[in-house]
């Protein structure tokens, strides 16, 4: 005797129960329980469940529909770095669990700035905004332009990169530590010649990881200020920049070479590999952010782990608290608050211990 097979649910032809069990990790029951609208199955889990369903393709039965909190902005800089993608992603799932509807913004070469799409989004708006790797991030930007959002009520959070002068909530890595990281590692497989490839230096992210990585060379070798800088390249990012920066590296004797970004990396494997030298027998490569395809490169790549599930929840979180405190009428809280997380090294195969010299 066979099983018959399980009935989808309400609305016909949408997926099956056991499918969606299987997506959220939850059991069949459970699934049924939440697209039935009963009680007893904890928040998180029931969030669970639906986003399985939409991701499945199914529609949610009428009674799980609600109306939305209002719209909030997420201006980003770019999408071909995979990881802007992946923190709109995590962002939009968080905002959308609490009732959110996300309205995204990209930045393009010729297009809109970032105060025209602020402009835009005013016009629609909008509950609140979160800025990923925005004008905030430059050092020399003119805080102005944030504070007058403060001064018009309008809630926002900023992530990857703090500025003293604007009153607003910020969610960083710690970018300190992940040169930290990346040196000592490096240094624990027989290297003491190490180069860093970041951004210009007016971009506090990169600034940050120029330090982080001059303090690991005074702790692993001992050397000075003067010679962590010149082993650093302040260049553009991308894949170009990662690759100019590591051809200038390579002439200084580095044998090593960590990155600001993991497109940087790639650079660098490029430029090493147009020398006639192998990642990583001659020349290790370290990136940073893990996007979601590093693990398959040639070589797969070694990099710092960017917390970006974290990080977007925490900024979601933060940008509520501000609706909710401002909806209260008790007026903005502590908006000048920087949280900070910390990074992972992953270690792939991008990395190896240097080689004996020869004879």
């Amino acid at each position: 005797m066979t099983d018959l097979p399980d009935a989808p649910p309400a609305g016909g032809n949408g997926p099956r129960l056991a499918h969606i069990a299987a997506q959220a990790q939850v059991s069949e029951a459970t699934v049924s329980r939440v697209l039935n609208g009963k009680a007893g199955v904890a928040r998180g889990t029931r969030q669970r469940v639906l986003a399985a369903l939409d991701l499945l393709g199914g529609e949610r039965p009428v009674r799980l529909r609600r109306a939305s909190a209002g719209l909030v902005g997420l201006i980003v800089p770019e999408l071909t770095n995979p990881i802007f993608p992946a923190f709109a992603q995590l962002i939009e799932q968080a905002l959308a669990g609490h009732g959110y509807t996300p309205v995204l913004c990209t930045q393009l070469p010729g297009g809109a700035t970032e105060d025209e799409l602020v402009e835009q989004l005013e016009a629609r708006g909008v509950t609140g905004i979160i800025f990923l790797s925005g004008l905030h991030s430059d050092s020399t930007t003119d805080p102005a332009r944030y504070n007058r959002l403060t001064d018009r009520g309008l809630p926002y959070v900023l992530i990857n990169g703090h500025h003293e002068g604007i009153a607003a909530p910020f969610v960083s890595p710690d970018d300190r530590a992940a040169s930290r990281m990346a040196v000592r590692h490096l240094a624990e497989l027989g290297h003491r010649t190490i180069g860093l490839a970041v951004g210009p230096v007016r971009y506090v992210p990169s600034r940050r990881k120029a330090e982080g990585f001059a303090a690991a060379l005074k702790e692993e070798f001992g050397l000075r200020k003067e010679a962590a800088e010149h082993l650093t390249r302040h260049t553009l990012f991308g894949v170009e920049g990662g690759h100019a920066a590591a051809a200038s590296l390579l002439d200084a004797g580095c044998t090593a070479v960590v990155c600001g970004s993991d497109l940087m990396a790639l650079g660098a494997v490029r430029a090493v590999r147009q020398r006639g030298l192998d990642v990583p027998d001659r020349i290790s490569v370290v990136g940073f952010d893990d996007s979601q395809l590093i693990a398959f490169t040639d070589p797969p790549l070694t990099t710092v782990r960017q917390p970006v599930r974290a990080m977007a929840s925490a900024a979601v979180d933060a940008l509520i608290e501000e609706i909710r405190t401002r909806a209260d009428g008790d007026g903005p809280p502590d908006r000048h608050t920087e949280f900070v997380f910390q990074p992972e090294l992953v270690v792939r195969g991008s990395t190896a211990r240097l080689p004996e010299p020869a004879g």
